[in-house]
């Protein structure tokens, strides 16, 4: 499935600008993508359209009494701890430290790594779902974040 979503993500600049599902799954189909697995990404893909329509709505929406402060730390289930890992949570926190994902963003990108299923979510699929959350707002993360994104640490030059 990440290999579809990566896919996706190189060959349509946002989610709009992909085909309806019919003609996606030709595509992918041609370039070499297993059904099941087109299938699983496309439904995933449903999944995290509709997380980014609540946002928008949530986003238009007058501002909730409880909405959380700058200053509130997140605490995951275990069932979340499980799921994520602590790599993947760690990664997630020092997003957040960064600035880079608000706290409805984050709460997106773990909505979606349990919509995967499968736990401890490798970084490396974590780092894809982080991706596909900011391609799903037609947003990109600055130069630094995608470098962290898509280059492994031992790749990395230090100047």
């Amino acid at each position: 499935m990440f290999d579809v979503l990566v896919y996706l993500y190189e060959n349509y600049w946002r989610p709009d600008a992909c085909p309806d599902h019919e003609q996606l799954t030709r595509k992918l189909s041609a370039v070499g993508f297993e059904s099941d697995e087109i299938q699983e990404a496309l439904h995933w893909l449903d999944g995290l359209a509709l997380r980014t329509d609540e946002l928008s709505a949530e986003a238009g929406a007058p501002a909730a009494p409880l909405a959380q402060s700058a200053s509130a730390v997140r605490i995951y289930l275990p069932e979340e701890q499980e799921l994520l890992g602590e790599e993947s949570i760690g990664f997630i926190s020092f997003l957040e430290s960064a600035g880079v994902l608000t706290a409805p963003l984050r709460e997106m990108v773990i909505d979606r790594a349990a919509a995967v299923g499968a736990g401890p979510l490798p970084l490396d699929d974590l780092k894809i779902i982080v991706l596909m959350v900011f391609w799903s707002l037609g947003a990109e993360p600055d130069a630094l974040i995608l470098d962290e994104l898509f280059v492994a640490p031992e790749d990395r030059l230090i100047h």
